[in-house]
């Protein structure tokens, strides 16, 4: 990471606003993106949804992997409402401005969602762990009041680093445009305006990325490495398919969450490319909430089953 000072030259000290340059270098395809854009929101928040509300109801999924589905389901309905919308409000009425407090809030709280997404993942795959390599143990170890404590301290453990970091970047000061590169309030776009040194700030975007993206998905490989030894021992090969098949699911959403992730926050301020920053950034804001529904209901026996009978009763 490089140590990187930037010119005082047009201080914005008192700086009101930002402006969200979001999708528009594709002026022609505004409308296109908006349309898309509400689809993509209105299929994430129905079938997270839905993976909520079965595996409260159904009796079949009242096991702690589908306590922590339905988890990371509402968490993945929280995560995307707090960019989504404004994208589609900003490419509905082209009015991109936000005020400097909405700007510092929206990105705290993705920080802090973000960061739970992340701890989310690691205890599915601790859960996966324990059951694999550990059955006769399981229902000792995963039992109700340790899932809600891991499902609590995932939620809660980066609310206070992740506010220190918000506030800290935003108490900075801003010098020459105050124009974002980006559809939503990110890190990198908001320092690459910051006037001054901003490598004490760099060093905690590094920090908070280890802590709270490099840790879990360190844990994740652990876990995994540890699923695939036993599973290789195995003698049946039904039951090593049984077992790889109640993994596949989480491993592709990890995959795609964590590897755009870990791009993102891992690289210096002077090395992100605003373009680059958006692409990346759909994957783990937008791309991942979407995907989650499909590949836990199209891959997971038990979620359609439940799925059917829940359809069933209501028609």
């Amino acid at each position: 990471m490089n140590h990187q000072q930037k010119p005082q030259e047009g201080n914005l000290t008192n700086l009101k606003e930002f402006v969200l340059l979001g999708f528009s270098d594709v002026p022609d395809l505004q409308w296109v993106l908006f349309g898309l854009l509400i689809a993509m929101y209105c299929f994430i928040l129905l079938g997270n949804g839905t993976i909520v509300l079965i595996t409260n109801v159904d009796s079949a999924l009242q096991t702690p992997m589908y306590f922590f589905l339905g988890n990371f389901s509402f968490l993945e309905i929280c995560y995307v409402s707090i960019t989504l919308p404004r994208m589609v409000f900003n490419l509905g009425t082209q009015r991109r401005t936000i005020s400097f407090i909405a700007c510092a809030t929206q990105m705290c709280f993705t920080l802090i969602l973000g960061a739970t997404e992340c701890f989310l993942l690691a205890v599915m795959a601790y859960d996966r762990y324990v059951a694999i390599c550990n059955p006769l143990h399981y229902p000792l170890v995963m039992n109700q009041k340790v899932c809600s404590q891991l499902v609590i301290g995932s939620w809660i453990s980066g609310i206070p680093i992740q506010i220190g970091q918000t506030s800290h970047i935003f108490s900075l000061s801003f010098c020459g445009s105050n124009q974002i590169n980006h559809f939503f309030c990110d890190i990198p776009p908001i320092l690459h305006l910051a006037c001054g040194d901003i490598f004490i700030n760099e060093m905690m975007v590094f920090l908070g990325a280890f802590l709270f993206v490099l840790f879990p998905f360190m844990l994740i490989v652990f876990s995994y490495s540890k699923i695939i030894s036993t599973v290789l021992k195995l003698s049946s090969t039904k039951s090593r398919a049984k077992a790889f098949s109640t993994c596949s699911s989480h491993l592709a959403v990890v995959i795609l969450f964590f590897g755009s992730a870990m791009i993102t926050y891992f690289r210096s301020n002077a090395s992100h490319s605003g373009e680059t920053d958006k692409v990346l950034s759909l994957f783990y804001t937008v791309v991942t909430p979407m995907f989650n529904p499909m590949v836990y209901s199209l891959r997971n026996k038990d979620v359609t089953i439940a799925l059917r009978k829940f359809l069933c009763k209501q028609f």
